[in-house]
């Protein structure tokens, strides 16, 4: 994806997109969670409650808790299907609409012969919604699985709940072998907060945008328009003849990736500014950066197909 929206009109907000409240098998009110995320710096959240019949098929609404500095995004975790392992599948999608149709999911079992992933997924995509797969390693979701997921914006490659709980919050395996596939998907930070554990505050994404609202926010999230973060800050990345020059917060390591073993990484003090070779990623369609501070805190750009 291209890289141009760091320096074009607008500024980043800070925001979550998977979310629970009461409204599903959170432990605080959709009205506190939002005034909790506003409170911690946080520009907008999407609340995402689990879109099963036991809950009935929540979309919260949360336009009330909209001021001049938050907003929020309606939105839901989608359950349908069943992958590999019989396990029900999780698919976030902020911005569906309130009357987006449920499928037959009456709880947190896969029922034979129900909407596919697939399906859901394509409609909900349709519909208007940032469509993204949810925490692949927690899942134990499999290649075959993933690629079956045609409609997905991107892959939540850090879901700080899943790393707090069981340690199984990241899903770039998943993200790579689709990009290697040549899927254009892009990558999402995420809390998955239900404010029963420390699940919260972990991981977010930073959106370049005009304006804080929901409109703005998903046109710019389907253009690939933010990086993802559980703490550093990137400000600009420029695909050079020379390489990638990055600019950033203070880190200790940069890291280029792309298809395959070999990187491009600087080590160093307090770096703000630097310059990485792609002699070794010369072969590779895809190129994404890693920014590592000395706490060990990691943000990621979203892969940048070299040809664009």
């Amino acid at each position: 994806m291209p890289t141009s929206f760091f320096s074009a009109a607008g500024k980043f907000h800070r925001g979550n997109l998977h979310t629970h409240s009461t409204g599903s098998d959170g432990v605080l009110s959709p009205k506190e969670v939002c005034r909790r995320y506003q409170a911690e710096g946080y520009d907008f959240i999407a609340l995402t409650d689990h879109f099963v019949g036991l809950f009935d098929y929540p979309i919260t609404d949360t336009t009330a808790f909209h001021n001049d500095h938050f907003t929020t995004i309606p939105g839901a975790e989608l359950h349908t299907g069943s992958m590999e392992n019989g396990n029900l599948w999780h698919i976030v999608a902020a911005g569906l609409p309130h009357d987006f149709t449920p499928p037959n999911a009456p709880d947190f079992h896969a029922l034979e012969g129900s909407e596919s992933a697939t399906s859901i997924a394509q409609r909900a995509r349709d519909a208007g919604a940032f469509v993204a797969i949810a925490h692949p390693h927690w899942s134990g979701m499999t290649e075959a699985d993933a690629r079956t997921i045609t409609a997905a914006h991107a892959v939540e490659i850090y879901n700080h709940g899943c790393v707090v709980d069981n340690d199984r919050g990241e899903g770039f395996m998943t993200l790579e072998h689709l990009l290697n596939d040549g899927r254009e998907l892009n990558l999402i930070a995420t809390d998955d907060a239900h404010f029963n554990t420390p699940d919260f505050f972990g991981g977010w994404v930073m959106v370049k945008a005009t304006q804080n609202t929901p409109e703005a926010l998903l046109t710019a999230l389907k253009a690939g328009e933010y990086y993802s973060s559980t703490g550093p800050q990137i400000n600009d990345i420029r695909i050079t003849e020379e390489g990638v020059e990055v600019d950033c917060s203070s880190a200790v390591t940069i890291i280029v990736q792309g298809k395959g073993t070999s990187t491009a990484t600087l080590h160093g003090q307090s770096i703000t500014k630097a310059q990485l070779s792609l002699n070794r990623l010369t072969d590779s369609p895809w190129v994404r950066v890693t920014v590592i501070d000395r706490a060990g805190k990691r943000a990621w750009s979203n892969p940048i197909w070299r040809e664009s």
